[in-house]
């Protein structure tokens, strides 16, 4: 049994996944998945995810790399397991129920080489488990549409798979139903012991999902981390623009532990290059600084201001853009009930206990393998 836990029941090796026209969409992609546990891959529209998804399936064949599901290889070049013999489970975007059977039925239908009373007590068992015991009978158009996802998740939860896949899944849904049903399908996994992985475009679902998260871009794969180190500790400059919200600052390097912004002087870890002095990083010691809006504090007593230029209500608390006196702007999260007008000046002061630094030539597109080292929290 320890063995099994030591084994990752996805484990993908430099995997390269190219159309027709030749140019790859999943370019020497690694990433292991953990029994039990819940990952996501998140980018931007093009960027490969629902590719790779479907070379886990089985759908599209690889050029090269490998993917292992439980132990056993089921993809390589020239090498290919049918998607029926993968030991898989999937979740597409519209659900895909029939329409013509109940939800009982739905939920049975992929259960096969069982007498009809089996079946029918783990289709049983999987709607306790959704919640949905009592919408048994019923017609799929007779649900919303968050009962059908959760419908879905059991009839592919039925035949216990290995692993399930799910694209999208809650893309049909308004914003309401999505963060609510997100955490609802966290739960269920859990419950049930399944591990899973999702492709989406929503940061907060991922977060509100997964164990471990996936940035893509451009058919690479930037960093696969924990959701905390994903936001407080990016290992590339386009992983810490696109997780969340901050922004960039320049930042001059005084020595090996502090670094010096318009809004004080940060203590901590610097760019290993910078850390020699200035005639061995050949960049004057220059770094750019991230800054989260929970990073600047709204504080009256303080006797550095900036002005508020935009606000953004979020129930709980806004989200302010501050202009600082040199043109600058900051994002600084701030509670509710400091309902500050445009054109104000606020008293502001520092708490960032994660501050992450690149070289001022880190462009947003920088690779893993070209920003190896680069990035360093404070």
């Amino acid at each position: 049994m320890k063995d099994e836990l030591r084994i990752p029941v996805l484990a993908i090796e430099d995997l390269t996944v190219s159309y027709q026209a030749g140019a790859s969409v999943v370019e020497r992609l690694s990433l292991t998945l953990a029994r039990g546990d819940i990952g996501c891959v998140v980018g931007s529209s093009g960027c490969g995810k629902t590719t790779l998804l479907r070379a886990i399936a089985g759908f599209i064949d690889v050029d090269s790399g490998s993917i292992s599901i439980d132990g056993a290889c089921v993809a390589g070049p020239r090498f290919s397991v049918a998607p029926e013999r993968r030991g898989i489970g999937l979740v597409f975007q519209d659900y895909a129920l029939f329409p013509h059977l109940r939800v009982l039925e739905n939920v049975a239908f992929g259960l096969r080489g069982q007498t009809a009373q089996a079946r029918l007590i783990r289709a049983n068992a999987m709607l306790e488990l959704v919640g949905l015991s009592s919408q048994a009978q019923r017609f799929p158009h007779e649900l919303s549409g968050g009962q059908q996802q959760r419908v879905a998740l059991a009839r592919a939860l039925a035949p216990a798979p290995k692993l399930l896949l799910m694209d999208e899944p809650f893309s049909n849904l308004d914003v309401d139903l999505r963060a609510r049903l997100g955490a609802e399908v966290r739960q269920i996994l859990k419950r049930s012991g399944t591990t899973a992985i999702l492709v989406t475009h929503d940061q907060q679902e991922a977060f509100a999902i997964a164990d471990r998260i996936g940035v893509m871009n451009e058919g690479r794969l930037e960093q696969w981390d924990r959701p905390y180190d994903l936001y407080h500790r990016p290992a590339t400059r386009y992983v810490a623009d696109f997780i969340g919200e901050g922004v960039f600052l320049p930042a001059r390097v005084l020595d090996p532990t502090r670094v010096s912004i318009e809004l004080g002087v940060l203590k901590g870890e610097v760019p290993l290059p910078c850390q020699s002095g200035c005639d061995t990083c050949g960049k004057g010691c220059n770094v750019d600084v991230l800054l989260r809006p929970d990073d600047v504090i709204h504080d009256d007593a303080s006797p550095m201001t900036a002005e508020v230029v935009r606000k953004v209500f979020r129930g709980g608390d806004f989200v302010y853009t501050l202009r600082l006196d040199s043109g600058r702007e900051v994002l600084a999260l701030v509670p509710s009930h400091h309902d500050h007008a445009i054109g104000e000046r606020i008293g502001i002061r520092l708490d960032a206990d994660h501050v992450i630094t690149f070289p001022t030539n880190a462009s947003a597109g920088t690779t893993p393998r070209q920003a190896s080292g680069m990035a360093r929290s404070l």
